[in-house]
C-alpha cells in the first residue's frame, strides 16, 4: 500500500486542514502542473479518502467554502463535483458501465497485439513519459489527473489501444478507482462521452505541465473519435428506499461508504454494525489494502461513536449477512446506496436473497446525492449551473 495514503478518516481530514488554505487561486493557478509523485503540487490529492468517503464530499466543501468565498475556490469546488456530476451521470445510464464491462472482457479475450498491450502496462514503449506514469501507477496506486488524461490519450491515439483495456489497466492500479469517474473520463478522452470531442496529449502541453521532466516524440498529432451506437436517454434515478420508522436495525457498511452519516440509519433503531472489505467487490492490490485498513479505522470509530456491537467481515454475502442480523436481533439491514460498480450489483442480488428469508435490505442515499444526482441528465455545464443554489440549498454557501 502506497505510504502516500494513510487509510484512516483522521489521516484525510489532516489532508483537508492542510489543503483548505491553498483551495483558492493556488489551486486554479497550479492544478494542471504535475510536477511528479515525490514533489508537492496544487491539487490536494484527497481522492482516495472521497473515493471511499472516509471524508464526504460535503465535509470538503464546507471546509473550503469556510475559508474561501466560491467565486475564489469554484475551480476546486467544480472538481469535487465532478465525481458527483460522473456518479450521477452514471446512475441513469447503467447500460453504459453494463457496455463497458462487456467490451472489456470482449478485448480481454481477443485482442491481436498483447506484446504491445503488456509493454504499455509495463511501462516499456518507449514513450517519455508514457512509461513513467504507468510504473508510477502501479507503484503507488496514483496520478495526478493531468497525467491521467495524458496517458489515456497516448493509449488510444497513439498506441491504438483498446480504451476499455486501459480503462480496465486504471481500475487495477488506482487506489481511487471507481466505476463512474473511472470510465466516463476514458469516454471523454477517446470522443465518446462528448461525442466527437476527444482530448489529444502534445508534446508541448506535456512539456509545459510538467516543468520540462518529459517531452514525448512521435505522439499521435491527431485524435480521431471513436464511434458506438447512441447512449440511451437516462432512465429516472431510483426513489430513495426507507426503513420502517423505529424499527431495529443492523447497519451495514461497505467500501462504498466508510463512514455513514446520520441520513444513513435517521429513522431506525441501530442494534449492530457490520463493516465489510470483501476483497472480491473491488479491482486491485492497492486499493484492497486501503480499504481493509480504512475499514478497520471505520469499525473502532462506530464502536466509540455508536456504543453497540461492530464486527467486520472479510466477504459480503447472504449467510455473512443473515447471520449478523440474527446476532443483532434484527430483521432489518441498513446501509449508505452503492452506486453503480460491483458493490450495488453484489447488494442487489443480496436483497433478493435476504428477502426470502424475511430480512429487509435498506439502501439509504445521502442527502448530497438526492441533491445533485438529478441534475447530471445532461453536460457538466447545465450542472454546474446548478451549483450555487444547490450548495446554498445544503447550506455550504456562506455570505
Amino acid at each position: 500500500m502506497s505510504a502516500i495514503f494513510m487509510p484512516s478518516r483522521a489521516a484525510g481530514l489532516e489532508r483537508l486542514a492542510a489543503f483548505v488554505p491553498h483551495a483558492g487561486a493556488d489551486y486554479a493557478d497550479g492544478r494542471n502542473t504535475d510536477p511528479g509523485p515525490d514533489q508537492p503540487g496544487a491539487v490536494s490529492r484527497l481522492s482516495p479518502w472521497l473515493r471511499y468517503r472516509l471524508i464526504s464530499e460535503g465535509e470538503v466543501v464546507d471546509a473550503v467554502l469556510a475559508r474561501h468565498t466560491l467565486g475564489a475556490a469554484e475551480k476546486y469546488v467544480q472538481e469535487v463535483l465532478w465525481r458527483t456530476y460522473w456518479k450521477g451521470w452514471l446512475e441513469m445510464r447503467p447500460g453504459v458501465w453494463s457496455c463497458f464491462v462487456a467490451e472489456r472482457d470482449r478485448q480481454r479475450e481477443n485482442w491481436v497485439y498483447p506484446k504491445g498491450l503488456a509493454e504499455a502496462e509495463q511501462g516499456r514503449t518507449g514513450i517519455e513519459g508514457f512509461d513513467d506514469w504507468a510504473q508510477e501507477l502501479v507503484e503507488t496506486g496514483y496520478l495526478h489527473n493531468h497525467a491521467r488524461m495524458w496517458f489515456a490519450s497516448i493509449w488510444i491515439f497513439t498506441l491504438k489501444l483498446p480504451w476499455a483495456l486501459g480503462a480496465d489497466f486504471f481500475l487495477r492500479h488506482l487506489i481511487d478507482a471507481d466505476a463512474a469517474s473511472n470510465t466516463l473520463s476514458w469516454r471523454w478522452v477517446a470522443g465518446l462521452q462528448t461525442v466527437g470531442k476527444t482530448y489529444l496529449a502534445t508534446t508541448e502541453n506535456i512539456a509545459r505541465y510538467t516543468g520540462g521532466r518529459f517531452a514525448p516524440k512521435g505522439l499521435a498529432l491527431h485524435a480521431e473519435p471513436l464511434t458506438e451506437p447512441p447512449v440511451p436517454a437516462p432512465v429516472p434515478l431510483s426513489e430513495p428506499e426507507r426503513g420502517v420508522l423505529g424499527e431495529p436495525a443492523l447497519l451495514l457498511v461497505t467500501p462504498e461508504d466508510l463512514n455513514p452519516d446520520q441520513s444513513v440509519w435517521r429513522s431506525s433503531d441501530i442494534r449492530g454494525v457490520l463493516v465489510t472489505s470483501d476483497p472480491h467487490l473491488l479491482w486491485g492490490d492497492q486499493a484492497r489494502a486501503f480499504v481493509s485498513a480504512a475499514a478497520q479505522d471505520c469499525a473502532t470509530l462506530l464502536q466509540a461513536e455508536r456504543g453497540v456491537p461492530v464486527t467486520m467481515a472479510a466477504r459480503m454475502d447472504a449467510a455473512t449477512l443473515a447471520a449478523a442480523a440474527e446476532a443483532a436481533g434484527v430483521r432489518q439491514i441498513v446501509t449508505p446506496y452503492a452506486p453503480i460498480g460491483p458493490v450495488a450489483d453484489a447488494l442487489a442480488g443480496l436483497k433478493l436473497q435476504l428477502g426470502k428469508g424475511g430480512v429487509d435490505l435498506i439502501e439509504a442515499r445521502r442527502r448530497w446525492d438526492e441533491t445533485f444526482w438529478p441534475h447530471a441528465r445532461k453536460g457538466f455545464f447545465p450542472f454546474k449551473q446548478q451549483m450555487p443554489r444547490l450548495l446554498e440549498e445544503l447550506g455550504l454557501t456562506r455570505g
